[in-house]
């Protein structure tokens, strides 16, 4: 059981009405940090994320992906359009600090399980929801999926070389994001109820998220009135010059940031890269990067990060997963944990933050539909139907 000393949400009672990622994703986090999340499914099939699996990996009748994004949580099952159960749901709000939902705008009015229904409830309850694109607007009944809100944001014209199509994040970026910010939004919320003694409501859409995620690029968009350009090659970033970016070496790839030229041309030994000045470092980017493209290709990157290390210039190799899992650096972060579900272990990565100076882990897995209903019952007096 999770400790006050080292989990400080311990004893807070967190309702999840979610599916797939963005919602489950943020009440993953307050479960790590202590609080009690129940996750209120539909007796027929629950979370959509249970039968998503991703390169088929699957865990008992679950996906692997919702074991992860799910341990250390409760499954409680309720058919919403029953009075009954509605009934036994309004009495968990009664006794709730956070109610959590991603249904697409109007759903929860539907049942009668909105915001201003459940502030009747419960006045301290601090209710967060995600949407798609807001709740308003032209846009808010378009579905919330990952990449068409990657598509719809501009955000696939920032990754890839000039001459490239729109590119996306290789992962579910959207989902993530905004269940981190909402996390921020609950907890400013309880603190804002320890101080006045009320509660909230939290709203975040993933578009607005992902909008905030493009802070830098819109700001310079607004200023100049010219759109974001990639570079023809070894892309890193639209809006920074030469030599930032991914580059090729005769064995594999390094990535190469903030550097000066001059010293990058001293340090590599280049008589060409010598013939740019610091002053050219955006306008002539790609002149430079093939430049430095046809020089670092010439030796493997061993070669090049001894260089790198020895002037103390920022340079590492690009490296795959396997090759991470082996490094030291990674080891000693102590990333990984394991889980035990089915009879089988599961490694997945524990939560990122330290409290105290301890890591946060739970060996606890993902619920099965519906495993802590009755125990729930119990505890709210309720005889089951």
């Amino acid at each position: 059981m999770p400790t006050a000393m080292n989990h400080p949400l311990q004893g807070l009672l967190v309702l999840e009405f979610c599916q797939y990622l963005s919602g489950p994703s943020a009440s993953l986090r307050l479960a790590d940090l202590g609080a009690r999340v129940i996750k209120i499914e539909n007796p027929k099939g629950g979370d959509g994320c249970r039968r998503l699996a991703i390169k088929n990996l699957w865990v008992d009748d679950n996906s692997l992906l919702f074991h992860t994004i799910n341990r250390n949580k409760e499954s409680f099952t309720a058919n919403l359009k029953s009075p009954e159960d509605v009934a036994v749901v309004h009495q968990l709000i009664q006794k709730a600090d956070v109610l959590i939902h991603n249904f697409r705008p109007g759903v929860m009015e539907k049942i009668g399980l909105d915001y201003a229904a459940a502030q009747q409830l419960n006045p301290r309850l601090v209710y967060a929801e995600i949407s798609g694109y807001g709740t308003e607007g032209p846009w808010k009944d378009k579905p919330g999926q990952d990449l068409l809100l990657q598509a719809m944001s501009g955000l696939a014209h920032t990754t890839g070389n000039a001459d490239d199509p729109p590119v996306p994040f290789g992962l579910a970026i959207a989902d993530i994001l905004c269940g981190a910010q909402l996390v921020q939004g609950v907890l400013a919320a309880l603190i804002r109820r320890h101080k006045t003694g009320t509660g909230a409501r939290i709203e975040l859409s993933m578009l607005e998220s992902l909008l905030d995620f493009q802070f830098e690029l819109l700001t310079t968009y607004y200023a100049s009135g010219q759109l974001p350009q990639r570079s023809a090659l070894s892309n890193g970033h639209t809006l920074l010059g030469a030599p930032y970016g991914l580059h090729a070496t005769a064995d594999g790839y390094l990535a190469v940031a903030m550097v000066p030229l001059q010293k990058l041309a001293e340090v590599l030994e280049s008589e060409a890269l010598q013939a740019f000045s610091q002053e050219e470092a955006f306008r002539r980017r790609d002149d430079i990067k093939r430049t430095l493209a046809a020089h670092l290709k010439q030796r493997p990157s061993a070669f090049w990060m001894e260089k790198f290390r020895a002037a103390d210039l920022w340079a590492v190799e690009v490296l795959d997963w396997q090759q991470l899992a082996e490094h030291a650096g990674f080891l000693a972060l102590d990333m990984v944990q394991t889980l035990q579900a089915a009879g089988r272990d599961i490694r997945t990565t524990r939560c990122p933050i330290r409290f105290n100076g301890h890591t946060l882990t739970s060996d606890r897995p993902a619920p099965a539909l519906g495993g802590d209903r009755d125990r729930i019952l119990q505890e709210l007096n309720t005889p089951p139907n």
